[in-house]
């Protein structure tokens, strides 16, 4: 049996990846230092997938964990056998498993020069470059040409919400119907792993910018505006007309760049958008306007989902009205238990707005996307 490391066995892992891995008659091992989690993974050795809305469950199977903390050696055993290795750990996270990444790979290609692919499943931008980035820094120099050689990073777009819960059953991860695992071809080494759901393409960052700029630019436009109004869940936040409106305007400014720089066809796009919108009003799939807004300082950053669309249209002469609306309504995102919301609303208070504007946003204060912000604030 074909056998996956996969890092993080929280509900994304299990509900996304390591399904696909499963169905695609891999063994997965799971990575994690949740002992709690590790050890129900062990002891049932499987657990059920079921999609929203609907009362069947799918059974996942062939599954094991390893808790990293504890068990260092059988991880790096894992990774030298390993015919794949993915994460969804959260972006964060990808530099604290780098190093157990690099020794697993120094002990690998020691002794098996069968090539392997390591794919980063995580919301963000160029995730696998930049685990390979941190894993590069902490190779021997020795192992680096043949790490070279053998092991691909190839970049990866996923998508697919798994929104918070509690379920009485152990392991049960519940998920929307949509999913979609699209995986850089110029990033591979060696044959390419068939994986029903996911997808290889030539032209990734196209991907990559229309899931960006569509599906986590509308989650936390939505967020941060129904947060501004003391709107708890993003159900909720779907059935305010202000908010759908200005998501709307949103998508309509994505839409055009997005159509535009890729030449996309329009009504599949406009399509998209639609089905992305739909996926947001599913009750089933509501989650914590807070949840979703959490970590402005990553969302606010210039080549992620609020400041990226909005510089790029400036640059196309286009004015990007409802995006530096939510830019603004993320600098007021003030919310006590996350930190980075913490840290944004403390960097205001000693700093000011306009320094702040410049800080998070990297928007010269001389600069058109300023005075756009600065306006909304």
């Amino acid at each position: 049996m074909k056998k996956a490391v996969h890092f993080g066995a929280g509900n994304i892992g299990r509900g996304f990846i390591g399904l696909l891995l499963s169905k695609a008659g891999y063994h997965v091992t799971f990575v994690d230092v949740a002992a709690p989690l590790v050890d129900d993974i062990n002891a049932l050795g499987k657990y059920n997938v079921q999609i929203f809305g609907r009362e069947d469950k799918i059974q996942v199977d062939n599954v094991s964990a390893i808790n990293s903390n504890d068990h260092l050696d059988d991880l790096l055993n894992a990774i030298v056998e390993a015919d794949i290795v993915t994460t969804a750990i959260g972006p964060n996270i990808l530099k604290f498993i780098a190093p157990n990444i690099a020794k697993g790979l120094i002990k690998r290609v020691a002794v098996n020069e069968t090539p392997l692919n390591i794919i980063a499943c995580e919301n963000m931008v160029g995730g696998s470059t930049a685990l390979k980035n941190f894993v590069y820094q902490n190779l021997t120099d020795d192992a680096k040409p043949k790490v070279d050689k053998l092991i691909g990073f190839p970049d990866a777009a996923v998508d697919r919400i798994v929104p918070l819960q509690k379920n009485e059953e152990k392991l049960l991860v519940q998920v929307e119907p949509y999913a979609e695992w699209d995986v850089d071809s110029k990033g591979m080494v060696g044959e390419t792993p068939s994986i029903e759901g996911m997808t290889i393409v030539d032209n990734l960052s196209a991907y990559i910018e229309r899931k960006l700029f569509t599906v986590n630019t509308g989650h936390a436009s939505i967020a941060y505006l129904a947060y501004q109004k003391g709107i708890k869940d993003i159900s909720s936040a779907m059935k305010d007309a202000d908010v759908v409106e200005m998501a709307r305007r949103v998508w309509k400014e994505t839409g055009t760049l997005l159509i535009e720089k890729y030449g996309f066809d329009p009504e599949k796009h406009w399509k998209y958008v639609e089905t992305t919108e739909s996926r947001f009003a599913n009750p089933f799939l509501s989650d914590e306007v807070t949840r979703v807004a959490r970590g402005p300082v990553r969302k606010l950053s210039p080549k992620d989902r609020l400041v990226s669309p909005a510089t790029q249209l400036l640059e196309r002469d286009k004015v990007p009205e409802a995006l530096t609306t939510v830019i603004a309504a993320a600098l007021k995102f003030d919310y006590s238990g996350d930190k980075e919301a913490v840290e944004v609303q403390s960097y205001i208070k000693e700093n000011g707005i306009d320094a702040a504007i410049s800080h998070f946003t990297g928007a010269a204060s001389d600069s058109e996307l300023f005075k756009l912000i600065k306006a909304k604030i």
